[in-house]
């Protein structure tokens, strides 16, 4: 990078992106270590019904993890816990930090265990219903509810987790949070590895799999914990209500409606593909578990970072430097997320051959998956724009607005959903939620124009036209190899290999020369942390 460059970058926001690049580089290691977990999963089970049932019940603990803890409470959390970092300095925040776990503890176990008591009943309230389900249908639901009340403990582990995270974040430590997924992956890799060498049937191997869930959540916890702990805090039972947590439960009314309306539109498609067939609840899963991976390394790193950081501005009323962040975090993570998607878009069936076909995943299951793998990729842009845009809306506490552009997209999801899917089937359901994240991010972003001027994208409008026709001319050079690829006389494996093993980073050099030749801005921002990631790596 030039000096001059350098020099313009610094001052501002080198420590943020030394940050990005910190939670990018561990983001990297758990997502990875949780792609290997699905394809050792994928191996075992398949995608048949034990495999859909186990996706579908994992499915509904999370969305409670989302809703209490990386949803409305994270967003609640990190701006109050940021004021009061501010007023109390960290006595009073670690105060605030136990009456949230307090709180957090009482409202999570009494769930889990109304939860469980209900899914136990599964077995007799389901076939009520027989005259209208069918047969494999009914046994596929009342199974996921069976494998629903094993997991919902879970739950209790993964929304304390969330809550110690977002106070280490505030307190500006990133490394340990970031990693804490990483626990959860190992594992369940270490209850697969077990279940294959000592279990003799398939039930046996997933109730070892739900176990490993058990002590991944618990490992997630531990570690964000231990971090605070490091830095001072001392837990303590504490169910007083101050105006801080009155303050963070007002915002999480509106937060927990957008939030729970987003995570059921997300299992909208899951839910609909248990009672399609037998594979497509697991090949949406699957999907989206490969589409979530540069989501995860960049755009989850830079969200990360980018909130405490607009939150702090919003509280101290610099809204110019709101506004400057804001719009350097989002233009990060679409020149990240526009080739990506390209990318993964035409390498779809390379990639799901290569991850995914082998044991019990077979060459009809990889047919299935490389279209909606396809479809899903299309939308990472746009997902990732809405990644980032809530945060926006969190940090000058607008929580109405993201509850209503959930409510758009979840009528539009399930609308289309249930159209599209008697049509294409899979393909359907996956284009349904392609095109009600699209919905989403409009609503957003013309609500954020008016909310915010300064939030705007008129400050970035120069730079999409040349990142789409960047993204585009990558797309189209890596289609290019892979039809090359498939024209010669080589077996389906090294193909494959090729295509990821070399067109990959091919197209990533060809992508960074364009952004270089088109002068798309936010390039010298991604060379500093691809710096500072190499630095790490290189253990500097």
């Amino acid at each position: 990078m030039p000096a001059a460059g350098r020099a313009a970058i610094l001052p501002g926001v080198s420590k943020s992106l030394k940050n990005i690049s910190i939670v990018a580089t561990a983001t990297v290691a758990s997502r990875v270590l949780g792609l290997v977990r699905e394809i050792f999963t994928a191996a075992v089970f398949g995608t048949g019904a034990l495999a859909s049932a186990f996706v579908t019940a994992f499915t509904l603990p999370n969305l409670f993890r989302r809703l209490l803890g990386e949803g409305a409470l994270t967003a609640a959390f990190v701006p109050t816990l940021t004021e009061e970092l501010q007023q109390s300095q960290r006595a009073g925040a670690f105060l605030l930090v136990s009456q949230v776990a307090s709180w957090l503890l009482v409202v999570t176990v009494s769930l889990v265990v109304l939860a469980m008591l209900l899914l136990a009943q599964a077995g007799w309230l389901l076939p009520l219903l027989g005259e209208r389900l069918a047969v494999g249908t009914l046994d596929r639901l009342v199974l996921g509810a069976q494998l629903a009340a094993i997991l919902f403990p879970y739950m209790v582990f993964v929304c304390l987790a969330a809550a110690f995270s977002a106070a280490c974040q505030v307190l500006g430590r990133f490394t340990e949070p970031a990693l804490s997924p990483v626990w959860l992956n190992l594992s369940i890799l270490a209850a697969l590895g077990f279940g294959a060498w000592w279990a003799w049937d398939q039930p046996q191997r997933m109730h070892l799999l739900c176990a490993g869930v058990l002590v991944g959540g618990f490992l997630q916890m531990a570690v964000p914990a231990a971090v605070l702990w490091r830095e001072g805090w001392r837990p303590g039972f504490d169910l007083r209500m101050n105006d801080r947590v009155r303050a963070i439960v007002r915002l999480m009314g509106p937060m927990v409606i957008g939030s729970a309306i987003y995570l059921v539109n997300m299992a909208i498609s899951r839910f609909l593909g248990l009672s399609l067939n037998e594979q497509a609840a697991t090949i949406i899963n699957l999907a989206t578990r490969v589409m979530e991976l540069p989501i995860g390394i960049f755009t989850a790193a830079v969200a990360t970072v980018v909130f405490p950081l607009i939150a702090r501005h919003a509280a101290e009323g610099r809204w110019e430097r709101l506004g400057e962040d804001y719009h350097k975090g989002l233009r990060l993570v679409l020149v990240l997320n526009v080739p990506a998607a390209a990318g993964l878009a035409v390498l779809s069936e390379p990639i799901t051959r290569l991850l995914f076909q082998r044991g019990a995943f077979g060459a009809g299951d990889t047919a299935l998956m490389t279209p909606v793998l396809a479809v899903y990729a299309l939308g990472l842009p746009l997902l990732s724009y809405v990644t980032v845009a809530l945060r926006g809306f969190y940090a000058v506490r607008d929580t109405a607005t993201p509850v209503r552009a959930a409510a758009w997209s979840f009528v539009v999801n399930l609308g289309l959903s249930l159209l599209l899917m008697r049509w294409f089937s899979t393909v359907g359901l996956a284009a349904a939620g392609t095109i009600a994240v699209a919905v989403q991010a409009w609503y957003l972003q013309t609500r954020l124009q008016r909310r915010l001027p300064a939030l705007g994208f008129g400050p970035l409008l120069s730079n999409l036209g040349k990142i789409g026709l960047a993204g585009a001319l990558m797309g189209a050079a890596v289609w290019a190899g892979w039809r090359f690829l498939g024209g010669l006389t080589i077996n389906e494996r090294t193909a494959d290999l090729l295509a990821v093993a070399g067109l990959v980073p091919l197209g990533a050099a060809f992508y960074a020369g364009l952004l270089w030749v088109l002068k798309i801005e936010g390039r010298a921002e991604l060379e500093l942390i691809l710096q500072k990631i190499r630095g790490r790596a290189g253990g500097r």
